[in-house]
């Protein structure tokens, strides 16, 4: 018997893995819905750019492992934005902290 395609302890792991980081990737809405409530806006909160790194990574390293084109031309691309979208926050932060100084 087998669940989701997963016949050995391996291959529950894996679709484990898999389903952790799609919820990973999935809390970052909510995470940035809370933060567009809480503001009255809508609001990029950083936590959004955390989620969206772990989860697709995640999701990434999923694809890798089942040699899934689509998943992996899918969160490839995002990865390194969620990556490029972190960078510049924290060194605008730098900048900032320099300036205040």
């Amino acid at each position: 018997m087998s669940l989701f395609g997963a016949e050995t302890a391996a291959d529950a792991t894996w679709l484990v893995i898999g389903l952790l980081g799609q919820l990973m990737f999935t809390a970052r809405f909510v995470v940035q819905w809370i933060a567009s409530e809480r503001a009255g806006a809508s609001v990029m909160p950083v936590a959004f750019w955390y989620f969206s790194l772990i989860g697709g990574t995640i999701v990434l390293i999923y694809g890798l492992h089942k040699l899934e084109p689509v998943i992996i031309l899918g969160q490839l691309p995002g990865v390194v934005i969620y990556s490029r979208n972190l960078w510049l926050i924290h060194k605008g932060r730098q900048v900032d902290a320099r300036t205040d100084s």
